[in-house]
């Protein structure tokens, strides 16, 4: 893409700004395309949590929706996390309360609490172990219950349903508008227009939709999917935004969507970035008590799937 003047001159103050706060930016794969230009590291909300990990910086500046710059907080409590829009909510993760989930789960006194990572902090605390769309099946195989509750996207839910038959999957009936809308009739006047392509299509699609994939991934798994094929052309079947990521990263493949774009995640701008860096707003701050078990969740996934990162101590609670 052409950056403009004005793109360049905010590119540049971004520069000034993070060196002199000691930040690091982390953009999600959704993000519009200039913010790339300012970020430390691009990748899915799990993937970045794990850089700002890595790093010394005392600012995190997550370009990303809310329950994201939640997560980098849980997982780096000794940090400041700063979210540059606060309103960049996520429809998926306002499907789910704690208080609703709470109720939930006295119906299902047996089934352990599986909660995807795109929920808020608060959903993850009164859940047994989070996972990602990419390691949510054997998240689920590991656990020692035959019943799952699995929140809050049914889609995803439907997905590990049909990789892990042996557990009985109880969905909790919320979904991504911007996956859950994407049909069969879409991708097959996609492939008429494209019948070289390979269709890679996000697990939080309908049923029916993975069914025609020639491959189902998480946004990162998309991106190494395609890198690795000898495939040129590629339908990718999630948010807009990837295609512009991906695009950039290979340039001699081509790359097509029919999903459309989530104005949450675009709600980042290079001008919220300024603000959020110089006068450090929208601090995402968990209370210690939920903190601690929201983290307890994380933890367990790390252990499940044998990761590396775990999240540092949160203070006492009570301190």
């Amino acid at each position: 893409m052409e950056l403009t003047s004005h793109q360049k001159d905010l590119i540049a103050q971004i520069a000034v700004l993070k060196k002199r706060k000691n930040a690091v930016i982390l953009a999600h794969n959704y993000q519009r395309p200039e913010v790339y230009e300012v970020a430390d590291f691009i990748g899915d909300s799990l993937e970045l949590c794990r850089k700002a990990a890595e790093t010394d910086c005392e600012l995190i500046v997550f370009c990303g929706v809310h329950f994201m710059a939640e997560s980098a907080a849980l997982l780096n409590p000794t940090r400041k996390v700063l979210l540059p829009a606060l309103d960049a909510g996520c429809a998926l993760a306002d499907m789910i309360t704690a208080e609703a989930l709470r109720e939930r789960k006295k119906l299902y006194p047996d089934a352990a609490v599986v909660c995807y990572v795109n929920c808020s902090a608060d959903v993850k605390a009164e859940s047994d172990v989070c996972c990602t769309s990419s390691n949510a099946a054997d998240v689920v195989r590991a656990l020692p219950n035959r019943q799952i509750l699995f929140v809050p996207d049914k889609n995803l839910a439907s997905y590990v349903a049909k990789l892990v038959p042996e557990k009985e999957i109880i969905p909790w009936e919320g979904f991504c508008p911007i996956h859950h809308r994407i049909t069969v009739d879409m991708l097959l006047r996609a492939k008429t227009v494209h019948p070289n392509a390979k269709l890679v299509v996000h697990p939080e699609c309908q049923p029916p939709v993975l069914e025609i994939a020639d491959h189902v991934a998480s946004t990162s798994k998309m991106a190494d999917y395609c890198r690795n094929s000898d495939a040129e052309e590629f339908i990718i079947i999630t948010e807009c935004g990837l295609v512009q990521k991906l695009l950039k990263e290979m340039p001699t493949k081509k790359f097509y969507t029919v999903c459309n774009m989530c104005y949450d995640m675009k709600k980042n701008t290079l001008e919220s970035i300024v603000d959020c860096l110089e006068k450090e707003q929208y601090w995402i701050q968990i209370p210690p008590e939920v903190a601690v078990r929201a983290q307890r969740a994380f933890t367990r996934m790390f252990e499940i799937t044998g990761q590396t990162l775990a999240p540092r101590p949160i203070l006492n609670p009570k301190s």
